[in-house]
């Protein structure tokens, strides 16, 4: 490194890497790197007068963004000062990611003030890289602005809310969307690509619109939709236009072949005597189908252990994992001996890894000395992330009331895992279960 600038500050070039590492904001500084290190000084007379050396200098406009938020009045003035000087539409969408980022900070608003102020007078082409840029809050804040100022048509805003993966953008492009049409008439534009849409959100928020649009017959078709709140929006249209939900779920179900979405959707306005529908599905070929009817039976509080126990063991996860959630009330009722036998080792030599996790998790519900049984056993499992889960529990455990203190088992298993302790906490860990340390 330069002799000279070594001098200046040890230190610059280090602030200057933590400031901008990250590409594509970094900026090709190296036409002048003096001042770049300049703009980072620690010494804010230095910094002052390297923005005064910087005007027309487009490649270190990202460091002036950057003192646009210093600590120092002076510093911060003349940064704002040739920043608006600076932005135009242009180089205001090419620095919006890095405003945006600095602008989170304190003293960031004025450069986003200015930065919308200059996007305002761009165009849906100009402001078009950012509503696909990689960092949502990028994305959030060129949506707002295209729809504050109309630069979407109400399909584009539709088409937004259906593609982009953010919920925040997914809400208000629909919104606006709808908002946009209520007063043309003209949902068809709009209407495709929110029901088309992978993203729940825009799915639902186009359902919703059906019965606006006076279409409420296409709701049935969202009934058995994959995603609650789709299904929760459809059945709202459908009764809105004087259909029964409960009864098309019920024709639905008893169909060869009914879809996942109808089987939960009946135990979600269906009632306890919807039951039985239900335990005929938890034997289905289809895994889904078994999922999706012991979810089913968990919302309708209809849970039987004892016909509920053979799914810990299903070879589908998704199954095995509502079955865990549906017993997890009742897990005192499981017997803790069954569900220790299925904590042996990894598939094929022992039980797969959904079935072992399922199995702690419903032995850690028990509580006492099963808790510490089962987190010890698990010290060993194949899986590193079920080992470090059982080792969390082990650190954590402490004797409960109702507990005899001095039980020898819990002195044993605590010396198993002794690893995990310092002698320090060992020791009194034994001492509050009664034992000697």
């Amino acid at each position: 490194m330069d002799e000279k600038m070594d001098g200046r500050d040890p230190l610059a070039w280090l602030r200057l890497d933590e400031m901008l590492r990250c590409e594509p904001y970094a900026p090709a500084w190296l036409a002048e790197p003096e001042l770049a290190i300049d703009l980072c000084h620690r010494d804010g007379r230095i910094r002052e007068a390297a923005l005064q050396q910087a005007v027309g200098c487009s490649e270190l406009l990202p460091l002036v963004v950057v003192r646009c938020a210093d600590w120092v009045e002076q510093v911060r003035e003349r940064a704002r000062e040739l920043l608006r000087a600076s932005l135009d539409v242009e180089t205001g969408v090419a620095l919006a990611p890095l405003i945006l980022l600095f602008g989170r900070r304190g003293r960031g608003a004025f450069a986003i003030e200015l930065l919308d102020e200059v996007l305002r007078r761009a165009s849906r082409e100009q402001l078009a890289p950012l509503f696909t840029d990689a960092d949502r809050a990028v994305r959030r804040h060129a949506h707002r602005l295209a729809v504050e100022e109309g630069l979407l048509s109400p399909g584009e805003l539709a088409r937004a809310a259906a593609r982009d993966t953010d919920a925040v953008v997914q809400n208000l492009c629909a919104e606006a969307a709808l908002a946009a049409v209520a007063k043309t008439g003209g949902y068809d534009e709009v209407l495709e690509p929110l029901l088309g849409a992978r993203n729940p959100r825009a799915r639902a928020t186009g359902v919703t619109a059906l019965r606006a649009a006076g279409l409420t017959e296409r709701a049935e078709g969202f009934l058995a939709d994959r995603s609650g709140v789709v299904r929760a929006c459809a059945r709202y249209v459908v009764r809105q236009g004087g259909g029964d939900p409960l009864a098309l779920y019920r024709a639905r179900c008893l169909a060869a072949e009914p879809a996942p979405g109808a089987v939960i959707g009946l135990a979600e306005c269906g009632g306890r005597g919807d039951a039985e529908v239900l335990w005929g599905f938890v034997g289905h070929p289809a895994a889904a189908l078994r999922a999706r009817a012991v979810a089913g039976l968990r919302l309708l509080d209809v849970v039987d252990v004892r016909r509920m126990l053979p799914l810990l063991d299903d070879p589908a996860p998704g199954v095995v994992r509502e079955a865990t959630l549906a017993l997890l009330p009742s897990a005192g009722l499981v017997p803790d001996g069954w569900l220790m036998e299925r904590l042996a080792g990894g598939w094929p030599k022992g039980w797969p890894r959904h079935v072992r996790v399922g199995a702690f998790r419903l032995l850690d519900a028990r509580g006492g000395i099963v808790r510490l049984r089962a987190a010890v056993t698990v010290l060993d499992d194949p899986d590193e992330k079920v080992r470090a889960w059982g080792a969390r529990v082990v650190q954590r455990w402490h004797l409960e009331e109702g507990m005899t203190p001095g039980d020898p088992e819990v002195g044993e298993l605590l010396g198993r895992a002794r690893h995990l302790f310092s002698e320090y906490v060992l020791s009194r860990r034994l001492w509050e279960a009664g034992l000697p340390g």
